[in-house]
This record gives C-alpha cells, sequence and structure tokens, in this order.
C-alpha cells in the first residue's frame, strides 16, 4: 500500500473548517521571504482540554502530558499549570518538562501578586520576531500570536512530577534523569535496565532507605483486550515488541526489584494500545489493567502505589464523534490508596494545532495533478507514518507576481507532495479540490501531535519548520 493512503477523490476541506485566527496568522506568515511552512498552535484550546480532561476523571487518577507528542516549550508551560506532570523518555525532553514547570510556577506566583512575571509578555502582546526558521512568522503580531494569559495554580506549579518511558535507556541516560533531582517515576522495561538503573541509583546515593527511584515495571500482557484498526492507532500489548517486559517474565522481574538495593517498587506500566477512539472500550481496558495490577501486586506481597495505563486516547482524523472523555472518566474506579496515572500525547495536542504551507507549484503528469508545496515530510511527516488520511484546506492567495504563470487546478483530483528528492515526500493522495494555485495556502488540522518532532528536517537541508503559539482575540 502506498501511503498515506487514497482519499478516493473526497473534498478537501472547506476553508472555514480553519479558525479565523489561524488563517490570519498563517496569511501574515507570508511576510517572511521564504514559502510558508510552519506549526499553529493555540494554547488557550489546549489548557481547555487540559481542564475538561482533569475535570472528566476521578481525583485519584493523574494526568502526565506525553511530552514526545509536541515538545513546545509554550505548551509545555500552559499544560503545567493545569495537569499533574510529563512523561518523557529522554534527558532532553526531562529538562524541558523541568523548565516548562518551573515557568508555570513562576507565571502562577506572579499571577497570584498582579504582576506578570519577569521576562514575560503581556497580554495580547505579540512572540518576538518571524525567522522562517525559527518560532513565530513574521506579521504574526497584528494577529494576536502571544503568550496566553495566567490560568489558576495548577497540580504541576509546585512541582510537577515526570514519568519516564522507553524501551532502550541506557546508563548514561539514567544517569543523566537521575542528576537532574527532580520527581520521578522510571517504567522499566528489561531486567537488564533494572540493574542499569540499581547501579546509577548507588552511584548517585540514591541506595539509601527512603531514596530510592521509584520503578514501575512495564508489562506487555500475553493478551490486549483491545485491538486498533491501524488506521485509526496502534495494538502494543500482546504482541511481539519492544515495549515493555512479557507477562511471563513479570514474576523474575518482581524477585529483582526486591533484591536490587536504589529501586523501590511503586507499581506496574500497561500502555497496551494508541488512537482508541472507543471510550467505553478503553475503560474496560483500564478496568483490566488495574485488576490485573492489583491482583498480581496481592500474589506477590507488593505494596501497589500506582497503576500507570499510557495514553491511547485517540483523535478523530476524519468527520466522526470525539473521544468521550465524560463517559470514560465516570467508568473509572480506580482503588482506594492507589494513583491511576494517563499519560495523552495526541489527545491533549493533536486538536490544538494546524500545519500551514504554501503550494510552490502545480503539476500535471500523464492525467494526474500534483500540487508540491514548502514542506513535505520534512515538516510534517505523520501522513506517512501511520495509515492516516489527513485532509487539508485550500486559502486562497491573490497576489501574484506580474508576468510569472500560474498554474491552476480546478475541481480535480490532486496528489500533496512535498519538495524533497524522494516519491514518499507525499501528504495526500486523490483529494478533490475545488481550486488551488500556486501561492495558495494549504493548512491541516489537528497537526498539534506528533508533527514538528515526529519529522525528517535534515534531509536536503531545506528550512525547516517554525512554529508559533496563538492568542484568541480578547472578547
Amino acid at each position: 500500500m502506498e501511503l498515506p493512503r487514497s482519499f478516493e477523490g473526497a473534498d478537501a476541506l472547506p476553508v472555514d473548517a480553519v479558525p479565523p485566527a489561524v488563517r490570519a496568522a498563517a496569511l501574515a506568515s507570508r511576510n517572511s521571504g521564504e514559502p510558508v511552512g510552519g506549526y499553529l498552535y493555540d494554547l488557550a484550546a489546549a489548557k481547555e482540554r487540559a481542564e475538561s480532561l482533569v475535570r472528566a476523571l476521578p481525583s485519584r487518577v493523574k494526568v502526565f502530558y506525553a511530552v514526545k507528542a509536541n515538545s513546545f516549550p509554550p505548551l509545555l508551560a500552559a499544560l503545567a499549570e493545569i495537569l499533574h506532570g510529563f512523561e518523557v523518555a529522554s534527558v532532553s525532553e526531562a529538562n524541558l518538562a523541568i523548565a516548562a514547570t518551573r515557568k508555570a510556577a513562576t507565571h502562577s506566583a506572579a499571577a497570584a501578586h498582579g504582576a506578570a512575571p519577569h521576562g514575560a509578555a503581556p497580554h495580547g502582546a505579540a512572540p518576538h520576531g518571524a525567522a522562517p526558521h525559527g518560532a513565530a512568522p513574521h506579521g504574526a503580531a497584528a494577529h494576536g500570536a502571544a503568550v496566553v494569559e495566567a490560568p489558576p495554580v495548577g497540580p504541576s506549579a509546585t512541582g510537577g512530577r515526570m514519568v519516564v518511558s522507553g524501551p532502550g535507556k541506557n546508563s548514561a541516560m539514567l544517569a543523566g534523569l537521575l542528576a537532574l533531582e527532580h520527581p520521578l517515576t522510571i517504567n522499566v522495561e528489561s531486567l537488564l535496565e533494572l540493574h542499569r538503573l540499581s547501579r546509577a541509583a548507588v552511584a548517585t546515593g540514591r541506595h539509601a532507605p527512603g531514596r530510592e527511584v521509584p520503578v514501575a515495571l512495564r508489562v506487555n500482557p500475553e493478551r490486549s483486550p483491545v485491538r486498533i484498526d491501524h488506521a485509526h492507532g496502534l495494538t502494543m500489548g500482546g504482541l511481539p515488541s519492544p515495549f515493555g517486559i512479557p507477562e511471563p517474565e513479570i514474576p523474575a522481574a518482581i524477585r529483582a526489584v526486591g533484591s536490587l538495593p536504589g529501586v523501590d517498587f511503586v507499581g506496574f506500566h500497561l500502555h497496551a494500545v494508541s488512537g482508541n477512539m472507543d471510550a467505553d472500550l478503553h475503560a474496560e481496558y483500564v478496568r483490566g489493567a488495574v485488576d490485573w495490577a492489583v491482583r498480581t501486586a496481592d500474589e506477590h506481597g507488593l505494596h501497589l502505589r500506582t497503576i500507570d495505563v499510557g495514553g491511547g486516547l485517540g483523535i478523530p482524523f476524519e468527520p466522526g464523534p470525539e473521544f468521550d472523555i465524560t463517559a470514560f472518566g465516570a467508568a473509572l474506579e480506580p482503588p482506594e490508596g492507589v494513583e491511576l496515572v494517563l499519560e495523552p500525547g495526541r489527545w491533549m495536542a493533536g486538536p490544538i494545532g494546524w500545519y500551514a504551507t504554501e503550494v510552490v507549484d502545480v503539476k500535471r503528469a500523464y492525467g494526474e495533478a500534483f500540487v508540491v508545496v514548502r514542506g513535505g515530510i520534512n515538516h510534517f511527516q505523520l501522513p506517512t507514518s501511520w495509515e492516516i488520511r489527513h485532509n487539508f484546506a485550500v486559502v486562497p492567495i491573490d497576489d501574484w507576481p506580474v508576468g510569472l504563470p500560474r498554474p491552476v487546478v480546478e475541481r480535480e483530483r490532486v496528489t500533496v507532495c512535498g519538495e524533497l528528492c524522494t516519491p514518499e515526500d507525499v501528504l495526500a493522495r486523490d483529494v478533490t479540490v475545488e481550486r488551488v494555485r500556486a501561492g495558495d495556502l494549504l493548512i491541516f488540522p489537528n497537526a498539534g501531535a506528533y508533527g514538528f518532532e515526529f519529522a525528517m528536517p535534515a534531509f536536503l537541508g531545506q528550512p525547516p519548520a517554525w512554529r508559533t503559539a496563538l492568542i484568541r482575540p480578547r472578547g
């Protein structure tokens, strides 16, 4: 199968599917001197999603944002004011999370005293500058790209915790994480990793009673209760995989935790599904994970304090219902004395981001039409990574240099390609457009997660995507 999947002639999105503020900021970015290619994030929408999720969940459910989904520092700082912490998979991500937590604490403390924190832009001010290779596009100030106003103090503003995931944590990474001296739990994924962590803990003096490193064993269950269509997400448990410890090996890992210095068992991590759109099915999966963790802890005489069920909350890339967080939260009842951890990434960040790119050419070849844009997989690789059909809207641009031919396609199927020297540089296939011309903009919604971070910017050395934060107009 060629990726991304064909739209089979389905229509492009109408231009009003893109919020006016996003269109305005994308249009303003045309003044940079380079063709448009970058991301626009609505931080207010991100905070609203975070608040709605926390409200929908029982109090013993804690939300740790998966930094890998979108590590844009202003987004992390906004979420740090509301959520309970961050899920990270590297020392670099951990440092970003710590910086965001500190910024949120400073921001909240200043807001409590009625003053803007030092160095922060006042409400309604624009981010500095507009380099095409950097943060904000030139001219965005006129359309309100700025820092969002301060919310109430959130859980992370007073010292957000971290959980650490990843199938290949080496000794240098583990030592680097412990050197940060920040509250964290390591989701251990193999016996070797557990031994490495123990050595790193001893080397940093974490073997004394009360100073051990909290450890959750990541489990790859023998059978996953949820199977996800690859067109929407991933099934990550109950399959041969490098992720986690196979369930039959968990007893040996439990014995090792009990015998090694510097590590302290706190619970289990069972992340077995990604991109699930069925809230009832996901709640059933979580309840099954909780039952397994409680039963296994009881069988081994363990004090169970944490059950981490990963993320897995999906978003609709095509028309359809949203994941019902209210029904999901109502179906959860964590055991007394046990913290249930969620690690949403895509659900939190996906819908609050848009990728905007300029059409640099429109071509025809043997009966097919191709729209060539500034940024393909070097900016936005997500559509080619899974079997996702990621639709877009065409924003018409009337300005065009006098004397230059302007190729156009009208009421026809097109394939959207990037400017890289590979046939794999494709963002959408067989989408019917009313009209698209060289110089128009394409805007892809649901681009806030696994967009910028998941791209391959080094190939050919074309300018990387920029990123900017939006703020909604007052009133």
